[in-house]
Formats: C-alpha cells, sequence, structure tokens
C-alpha cells in the first residue's frame, strides 16, 4: 500500500458530530506523550499533518483525517481485476491520550465520555490501534484500557512506539513483560507491531495491516 494522499477534515466534540460513517475507520489511541501525532505522520509520509507536543494533553478531541492509499507497483502487476487497482479511501482518527494529562477533573470526565461514545458507538470503526510506550514496563493504565475495551467488545492492535529512544533489550524485555501481563486475564494476545517514527520501523507492516483489513471489509 501508498500512501498518496492525505489531508486533515475535522476535529469533532462528540462523535455524532463526526464525519459521515461511511469508510473503514481506523483510530489511534494511547497515553498523552506515547508519539501518537509522530507515529500518524510516519505513516502519512507527513511531518506536519497531525500536530506534535511534548506537553501530555494536547488532542482534545476526535481528529479525523481522511486517507487515500493505492496499491505499490509490484501489487498492480498481480492484480486480478481493476477493482482491485483501485485507490482505497479510509480515515484516521487521532484520539484524546489516557493519563497524566494536566487537566480539571471535570475535563478528563469529559474526555473519557467523549472516547467511550466514540468507541461504543461509532458504526464504521473498524480497528483501534493502541499505543503503548515500549521504554517502560508494563503500566497498570494500559493494561486496564485494553480491559475496556475487551468488555465493550472493541476491536484492537497494539502498536509499541518510541522503540530507538532506548536499548533494544530493554525493549524486548518490555514487550515481553507486557504480554506476560495480559496472559493474566487474556487467552488470546492481539496483533501487534513494533514501530520507530524516526527510523520508519513498522510502518509497512501497518500499512499492509490496513490494506488487508480494508479489503476483508469490501467483501
Amino acid at each position: 500500500m501508498l500512501i498518496k494522499w492525505a489531508k486533515y477534515l475535522i476535529s469533532s466534540p462528540d462523535y455524532t458530530k463526526c464525519p459521515v460513517p461511511d469508510k473503514p475507520e481506523y483510530a489511534f489511541i494511547g497515553r498523552s506523550n506515547v508519539g501518537k501525532s509522530s507515529l500518524i505522520n510516519m505513516l502519512c509520509n507527513d511531518t506536519k499533518l497531525a500536530k506534535t507536543s511534548s506537553a501530555p494533553g494536547k488532542t482534545q478531541m476526535l481528529n479525523h483525517f481522511l486517507i487515500t492509499s493505492a496499491p505499490t507497483p509490484q501489487q498492480k502487476d498481480k492484480a486480478e481485476s481493476k477493482a482491485a487497482m483501485k485507490p482505497d479511501e479510509w480515515y484516521i482518527v487521532d484520539l484524546p491520550g489516557y493519563g497524566f494529562a494536566k487537566v480539571s477533573q471535570t475535563s478528563r470526565r469529559r474526555w473519557e465520555q467523549m472516547i467511550e461514545n466514540y468507541l461504543r458507538k461509532r458504526e464504521n470503526l473498524t480497528m483501534v490501534f493502541v499505543l503503548i510506550d515500549s521504554r517502560h514496563s508494563p503500566q497498570k493504565i494500559d493494561l486496564e484500557f485494553l480491559e475496556q475495551l475487551k468488555g465493550w467488545d472493541v476491536p484492537f492492535s497494539i502498536i509499541f512506539t518510541k522503540t530507538d529512544k532506548e536499548n533494544q533489550g530493554v525493549v524486548s524485555k518490555n514487550i515481553k513483560s507486557f504480554f506476560t501481563a495480559m496472559k493474566k486475564t487474556w487467552q488470546f494476545l492481539p496483533q501487534h507491531f513494533i514501530t520507530s517514527a524516526v527510523k520508519k520501523l513498522g510502518k509497512d507492516k501497518i500499512l499492509a495491516f490496513i490494506e488487508e483489513t480494508n479489503n476483508t471489509v469490501k467483501e
């Protein structure tokens, strides 16, 4: 898959104000300052697409980006039909982070309700990518959020971020520990990706996964 075009559309305070749900939608969420915007920009080849900030809590609404993607030249050569060669349109949604953002309790509750309503009621939500900072040992707040998704029956995959900012032995240990912690309450582990926005690690695998999922949705 190649990203041909990526455009910011709208920031919505509620799922009912989001764009018409007529395309597959992929939401990105994680603890504040986990690297969401940098990852989205890396996937879309645009360093200015999603606003990045060193201050937690920058994202405060449901931010939609319209993505147009197309098969690679190699895929076009192998395509068996014209339909398989057509560009795809889908949405990326940058969700507010959860965790330690320095905001009032009122704002935090509003964010939590906004996120829950979106995750549970957005009908075209195809996959939630939960971002986990690979530099840290398993965090209770991340594990609890995954349990919430399970309770809401929301499909998700895990993306481990910032792998370039720590010794690889530590990264591997933290990822292994995270899944060990999950196994205490999960029978099956989710799909996961290991990434670095700086080195573009994991980009091709995530885009291939999205492409495969888009194709499944169209069937």
